[in-house]
């Protein structure tokens, strides 16, 4: 008989126990600072959001989410982040098209300046989340810190932690942020065991997750009609609209080059981040309040009552909040793509519903926000976890895992919604 035998790699050699330990301390002290860093933040924004939505038109007699108020609202935000971004020190980072969730390291003198132009954004409505300014402040704070008070833990390690830190605070759970790790190690060639080299990053997205949980209580649930056992229809409807969303999400991300590129020729933020902050307003005014801000408090509204809208009312939604994600994105605008993208397919899936019946609820939000969130974030673990875990049912799992392989034929070896510093796309 033939002795065929598969030649495999050697076994990247364990790193000792006493090698990992020390690197505990510092995890748990990234993880508990970025978790801090973000929640505090995000209360921030939340507190201006509620003076700018609520006590100012109620102050002045107009209506919270009138046409006008929103086009006044939206504009004055571009107003005031274009003077951070022309007149604070370091100009609030890098043009945000061109940074995605692994964040360079930036000065510290740019991080005020970042973390202001964030909590306006948030605060003002425009359809970004706060996911990529976070991960960069965090990013540069470790850095900067953990380089001067423990200047023997190598360098690299500050950006892993903080990443994933910001990442396991985000979402609530570490488990997005392992996925991500995988992800980003996944073709590297490792020293050491792959958990080795995801140790410490896993203890600082364990602290960050924990942190954001004990003080302010996330879910991502959203509270669905449970699914049964899978059938055949649920497969089949689970390809179509994944597959669907991800065409959908595709269209933006081939127009980001050239949305970007408008308000470029603009040649001044000044100009730029108004005149996005007016078409922000005019999309709302045609979308309507939900479509505003990041999205995941408005995404808990349309998932509470699934047939309160019509299939027509929830494809317009989903329309105009991704234009309104591309806008935010490409005018400059600080903020991550993620949450909004999640409004995006949660609107689509619902719509699938409202179009056809017998498409279940739970199916058509998981398979929509799959297919929209691996066209805009190109994260295939994470648009995994994140369509899986806001309808919580271990049944669907299956479903999105099949769903995903077409999905990702659509997508795959295509331009990203990212952009180099020379304004092409990152494909």
């Amino acid at each position: 008989m033939a002795q065929d035998t598969v030649q495999q790699a050697p076994a990247a050699p364990a790193t000792p126990a006493r090698t990992l330990l020390p690197l505990i301390l510092p995890a748990l002290v990234v993880g508990v600072g970025a978790s801090l860093l973000f929640v505090g933040v995000s209360a921030a924004a939340g507190k201006l959001q509620d003076v700018l939505w609520q006590d100012l038109p109620d102050a002045l007699g107009i209506g919270r989410y009138s046409v006008l108020w929103m086009l006044v609202v939206l504009t004055a935000t571009g107003v005031a982040v274009g003077l951070v971004v022309w007149k604070v020190p370091g100009h609030a980072g890098p043009d945000p098209a061109t940074t995605g969730l692994d964040a360079p390291v930036l000065p510290p003198a740019v991080l005020p300046g970042l973390v202001l132009a964030t909590g306006l954004m948030l605060a003002g409505g425009p359809s970004l989340g706060p996911e990529n300014p976070i991960i960069a402040v965090n990013v540069g704070l470790a850095f900067w810190l953990g380089s001067r008070l423990l200047p023997r833990v190598p360098g690299g390690l500050w950006p892993a932690l903080a990443e994933a830190a910001t990442i396991g605070a985000l979402f609530g759970t570490p488990v997005a942020a392992a996925l991500l790790i995988s992800e980003a190690l996944a073709g590297k060639q490792l020293k050491g065991a792959l958990w080795d080299n995801v140790f410490a990053p896993l203890v600082a997205a364990a602290a960050g997750a924990l942190t954001t949980a004990l003080v302010a209580r996330p879910t991502f649930d959203l509270h669905l009609p449970a699914i049964g056992r899978p059938g055949w229809g649920d497969l089949l409807a689970v390809l179509v609209v994944a597959s669907a969303a991800a065409l959908l999400g595709m269209v933006a991300v081939y127009a980001f080059p050239y949305v970007h590129g408008a308000f470029a020729r603009l040649g001044h933020p000044m100009l730029a981040l108004p005149a996005g902050g007016l078409v922000l307003g005019l999309l709302a005014a045609l979308g309507g309040h939900l479509t505003l801000f990041k999205g995941l408090d408005e995404v808990g509204e349309l998932a509470r009552s699934p047939e309160g809208w019509s299939a027509g009312e929830f494809a317009t939604m989903a329309v105009v909040k991704l234009a309104a994600l591309l806008v935010a994105a490409s005018c400059g605008f600080r903020g991550g793509r993620i949450f909004p993208a999640v409004f995006v397919g949660v609107a689509f899936g619902l719509g699938a519903h409202a179009l056809v019946p017998a498409v279940h609820p739970a199916v058509g939000v998981a398979a929509g926000v799959l297919g929209m969130l691996l066209a805009i974030t190109r994260q295939g673990w994470v648009s995994l976890f994140t369509a899986a875990v806001l309808v919580a049912s271990p049944a669907i799992l299956a479903l999105l895992c099949i769903a995903s392989l077409p999905a990702w034929l659509l997508v795959t070896g295509r331009p990203q919604m990212q952009l180099r510093k020379d304004g092409t796309p990152v494909v």
